[in-house]
């Protein structure tokens, strides 16, 4: 197995938790795996971005355009605007949420209109409206969790495999809104195989 993962949104989401677990994910299937980070200005609701490669053997933390398997994206204009590294191919998983960046707020540009449409022109998209389903929990920062359901089935990755790693990285009064989001996200992602 070799993946190359695009974890994108904005700052708050939960991208690098989202990184880490599926790091671990990768540990436990006996993979090497390598993380890169970057993060922009993630305290202000500026875009993050994390690269997850896993495989037998990986040598660089970072995704060259247009070598991603999977984008993972917390928001639809963050999908949007890093699709450009996507294989042909290859999925994106979208939240279809909608952050307005500071330029739309201050009335400077306008948020495009029928994003994840326009995507689904050129690529497999699989819209997911995680951000219902968290709120339906009770737990609306569990979008993040939910995505990583979708991935996990998408890659027959076992549910209980996925969440241990969950677990490690949760907060233990998180663990039963995040195992029912996770599980939910998991559902939904046999749904598109």
């Amino acid at each position: 197995m070799k993946l190359d993962i695009l974890i994108v949104g904005v700052g708050g989401q939960g991208t690098l938790l989202a990184s880490r677990v599926l790091g671990e994910i990768a540990v436990l299937l006996g993979l090497d795996c390598k993380l890169n980070e970057i993060h922009g200005m993630s305290q202000r609701g500026g875009s993050v971005v994390t690269h997850v490669r896993m495989g037998n053997e990986v040598f660089s933390p970072t995704i060259l355009e247009g070598n991603a398997d999977y984008i993972i994206a917390f928001e639809k204009l963050e999908a949007l605007r890093w699709s450009y590294y996507l294989k042909e191919k290859g999925k994106i998983i979208v939240n279809n949420q909608k952050i307005l960046p500071m330029p739309v707020i201050l009335g400077k540009q306008d948020y495009p209109k029928n994003v994840v449409g326009n995507m689904k022109k050129t690529h497999i998209v699989l819209d997911v409206n995680a951000i219902s389903i968290a709120k339906e929990i009770n737990n609306p920062r569990a979008v993040n969790i939910i995505l990583l359901g979708v991935f996990c089935a998408l890659e027959n990755i076992d549910i209980e495999l996925g969440l241990k790693a969950i677990l490690k990285y949760v907060k233990p009064q998180f663990h039963e809104s995040n195992i029912i989001a996770f599980k939910k996200g998991y559902d939904i992602g046999g749904q598109y195989l």
